[in-house]
């Protein structure tokens, strides 16, 4: 499953970016170009899916395309697809990945549940003390205090919860075998959860394809869960944990200041930034705020120039746009290309 992502990833920056800029959207990184290039190329299922994804991973899978003659390097790190490359990525399947909107929050919602399971379990059992699945204590806070609000003694709790995890599992639209993922994950009184590392061998793949498997598997879980009402227990498990402030702290704080009617120069002089850092905000804007009008920089005449050249000479590279509607600034390019065409 890591290749076939990274097969989809590399299809779309094709011939646009480096290597590296795959990288940052799977570790999530809150750079302005990272974020730019979500929006741009239309990756939000997939950043921040892999937050503590290492390089040398990540590099042993580029090794492994350059062999296959999936890619062909430039010196500069940029990269071209070679024809077995797209055709190997027009084959992949497509995934219910919703990274843009967990970033990694999914381990925590699982984590919760996890632990409380676990509670239920020991309790039903007659046993007080046991050793928590979950180390982390923000957990385990969260945990004791879910348990007492729903006054777990009374010996109701495990039966709902039970019965809104097999109505929502039987929703999902994942293979049988991921969804077994789950139940082997959770713990229980005489009964340990399985390791990744036997999961992998009794899955015949990876242990990153099983985990990637696991982290779909729980972003569709929640998405359902998010959607609706049906499952009071569930969403109470999720609370707070799906992204709703897409904007980074930074770029939140200049929106407010635009919305207060303030130029860009008087931004600047405000918060006491680069202006270039203010328009990589704008850009951000521009991206994540439907109501946001880059009418007040770029006219609807300007901006279907940019997408005319972008589509007659293939690209969203900036330089090479620039040279074709040279009497835009890369600002106002950037801005276009955030938005959306026109």
């Amino acid at each position: 499953m890591f290749y076939q992502i990274l097969l989809q990833i590399f299809q779309k920056l094709n011939n646009e970016r480096t290597v590296s800029a795959a990288y940052h959207i799977l570790r999530g990184k809150r750079s302005g170009q990272t974020i730019q290039d979500v929006g741009l190329f239309q990756l939000h299922n997939y950043f921040g899916l892999l937050p503590k994804l290492p390089r040398a991973t990540f590099d042993e899978a580029v090794s492994t395309f350059l062999q296959y003659s999936w890619l062909i390097m430039q010196e500069s790190g940029h990269y071209s697809m070679k024809k077995l490359g797209l055709q190997r990525a027009a084959q992949t399947p497509s995934f219910l990945f919703d990274g843009w909107h967990y970033r990694g929050n999914e381990q925590v919602f699982f984590a919760r549940l996890s632990l409380v399971v676990q509670s239920l379990s020991y309790q039903k059992e007659g046993i007080r003390s046991f050793s928590p699945i979950s180390k982390d204590t923000q957990v385990q806070s969260w945990v004791r205090a879910f348990l007492q609000d729903q006054q777990y003694q009374s010996g109701h709790l495990q039966q709902q919860l039970l019965d809104e995890c097999l109505r929502v599992f039987a929703t999902l639209a994942v293979s049988e075998s991921n969804k077994q993922l789950a139940l082997y994950r959770l713990s229980g009184y005489s009964l340990p959860g399985w390791t990744w590392q036997q999961l992998s061998i009794e899955r015949k793949e990876t242990v990153l394809d099983s985990q990637l498997a696991f982290i779909e598997l729980l972003h569709t879980l929640l998405n359902e869960v998010h959607a609706t009402n049906n499952y009071p227990l569930l969403g109470k498990i999720a609370e707070e944990l799906r992204v709703k402030a897409l904007l980074t702290d930074s770029t939140q704080q200049t929106a407010y200041l635009y919305d207060q009617g303030y130029s860009i120069e008087q931004i600047v002089q405000i918060r006491k930034l680069k202006q270039s850092t203010i328009e990589d905000h704008l850009v951000e804007i521009a991206m994540n705020e439907p109501n946001f009008s880059i009418g007040p920089f770029v006219s609807y005449e300007e901006a279907e120039k940019v997408w005319q050249a972008s589509k007659q000479y293939q690209t969203k590279k900036l330089k090479a746009l620039h040279e074709v509607v040279n009497d835009l600034s890369y600002f106002q390019l950037r801005l276009v290309l955030a938005k959306g065409e026109v």
